[in-house]
């Protein structure tokens, strides 16, 4: 099987707390895909390494095989699918699905969504490996100033802020439609880490108003508020 960037992308792992990826025997890479193994750090594993011969849960009992009810957290960590970070790894799951959706929906936001994507999956892989999640731009904008601009529309966009309505458009519906499922991961990512992963959380919201910042400028350009 010869692996393309894409692919490789969809199939890192975690060992231990790092990254890997497994390679089988009679597999390529693609030169990209090679290159950004390269660029992360990822190293390349012969696929015969892949299976874990030993788990163990939280409370410290140890497995030979993974339960049906269980997954991993991290490694060879393994925790009941109820876990509220898996629960929120869901979440982050339903929303890529929700942007993919969107793009197709919508092309002429395919960019925009494209960029909305890679935030979500970098959110993924920070909570994943438990590193700190350190985008500072989106939409072409600081964070910062996405806050800004979300909040103060007025000022920044010259449009007040609106209740979204029928006559707005599907584009703004379906965009709002986002927004809400962008909220509804936060408040998973919350509840997931209730002392913690400010980040993360900080991210979400950042996203949300992203999404805000768009629908914004789909009324602006209708000329309808």
């Amino acid at each position: 099987m010869l692996w393309c960037l894409e692919n490789v992308r969809d199939n890192i792992r975690t060992r231990q707390g790092r990254r890997v990826f497994f390679l089988g025997e009679g597999d390529t890479l693609t030169s990209s895909a090679r290159d950004y193994l390269t660029e992360e750090r990822i190293p390349i594993v012969p696929a015969a390494q892949a299976k874990i011969t030993r788990y163990r849960g939280l409370d410290g009992c140890y497995y030979e095989e993974k339960p049906e009810h269980m997954t991993q957290l991290t490694g060879e960590v393994l925790v009941p699918k109820t876990n509220p970070r898996i629960r929120f790894r869901g979440s982050l799951d339903s929303l890529e699905s929700r942007i993919l959706l969107l793009a197709l929906e919508e092309p002429e936001l395919q960019a925009q969504c494209s960029e909305l994507l890679d935030f979500v999956r970098q959110i993924l892989k920070c909570e994943v490996l438990e590193e700190p999640f350190r985008a500072d731009r989106l939409l072409g904008m600081t964070l910062d100033q996405v806050r800004a601009y979300s909040q103060l529309p007025q000022q920044y966009l010259g449009i007040p802020h609106f209740m979204p309505g029928p006559r707005h458009g599907l584009r703004v519906a379906r965009l709002n439609g986002l927004r809400t499922q962008v909220r509804q991961t936060e408040l998973a990512a919350a509840q997931a880490f209730p002392e913690g992963r400010e980040d993360i959380i900080r991210g979400l919201n950042r996203l949300s108003s992203a999404v805000y910042i768009l629908m914004l400028k789909c009324v602006q350009q209708q000329g309808a508020t």
